[in-house]
């Protein structure tokens, strides 16, 4: 019995691990379609694919129950808005920078999610978490000095915007489904179809460019939609209930790791000593930012009645992997 609990153990980290791969592989695989497509054309085709797979999921797994409740809907329209501004902002951005740059960057989210929920909690958030914070500002510095400290590239930018509007899309998926019995795939499905529509009209002129595109980038396309948003979300939700939320995060923190070794491995990308150092730094950064949070969260003389809304919300899917989805 214990061999078998340590198996599952094992499986549920594979998972987990897998995700954040994935995850960190998608900013290679933004900047790759973003080179050969449109950025709005890449974004509609993400999610017209990403909508398609999860309508089909949702039929699948109906089983008589109701495929929508007004919760979810209600939910589900400015989830996928904000949504859509975080992706629109982020694949601009990782076509303008490195993707190790991109999945480092956007990590910022992390110790930028607990400065700007502040609902239900006295208090401020103990020092060594601004602490922390101020090394992550130190590393976007010196990732974006490159080979020597000079203006910040547009990029970069982009992604800390990208990063701002990701902590405040996971703020509102905390606000909008606290509460509410909302289901995290029909909660998808809405986001992705807000997603579609929204981006339609931008991209319905270049959509003869989408249908003559070579395997290659259809590849990145499909990759983008089926692995990094459907797959990942998923394979995250069933992962997630078998495990605790602080291995879950802990693991799931890795993708920036993961977009560093990608950007190397397959993108051609090198670190010099000050990025690699930023890089350093900003995970070093993130990973001291979240556990003080988490402590400062869990702990019992700062708890009030009403944070079980919170909880609810550091332990919903949604709101770890709508980043990315990424």
């Amino acid at each position: 019995m214990h061999r078998k609990g340590v198996s599952e153990v094992r499986r549920t980290d594979a998972v987990l691990l897998l995700v954040a791969l994935v995850w960190g592989s998608s900013y290679l695989s933004a900047q790759t379609a973003t080179a050969a497509l449109p950025v709005l054309l890449v974004l509609f085709a993400r999610y017209a694919l990403s909508a398609v797979a999860c309508l089909g999921v949702v039929a699948v797994r109906r089983r008589g129950s109701r495929r929508w409740t007004r919760d979810e809907l209600r939910a589900g329209v400015p989830l996928g808005v904000t949504q859509a501004a975080v992706l629109v902002v982020e694949t601009y951005g990782v076509a303008h920078t490195s993707a190790a740059n991109a999945g480092l960057i956007i990590s910022l989210t992390i110790v930028l999610t607990p400065l700007l929920d502040r609902g239900g909690r006295r208090g401020t958030l103990p020092a060594p978490f601004f602490a922390a914070t101020g090394v992550c500002v130190l590393a976007v510095g010196l990732l974006m000095s490159g080979n020597g400290f000079h203006a910040p590239r547009l990029g970069d930018l982009l992604m800390l915007v990208a990063a701002l509007i990701r902590a405040g899309h996971v703020v509102l998926v905390g606000r909008c489904t606290a509460g509410r019995a909302i289901r995290p795939l029909q909660l998808t499905t809405v986001q992705t179809l807000v997603g579609t529509a929204l981006f339609l009209p931008a991209a319905v002129l270049d959509l003869p460019t989408l249908v003559h595109a070579d395997p290659a980038t259809w590849a990145q396309l499909v990759y983008l939609a089926l692995f990094c948003s459907v797959f990942a979300f998923l394979a995250q939700t069933w992962a997630v209930q078998r495990t605790s939320a602080s291995r879950a995060s802990l693991l799931l923190g890795t993708e920036p790791i993961w977009a560093v070794a990608v950007g190397v491995a397959l993108g051609g990308e090198h670190l010099t000593p000050l990025t690699g150092l930023g890089a350093a730094l900003m995970l070093a950064g993130t990973y001291w930012g979240q556990s003080v949070e988490r402590a400062h969260r869990s702990a019992p003389e700062r708890r009030l009645p009403s944070t079980h809304a919170l909880d609810k919300e550091s332990a919903c899917p949604t709101a770890h992997t709508t980043p990315t989805t990424t």
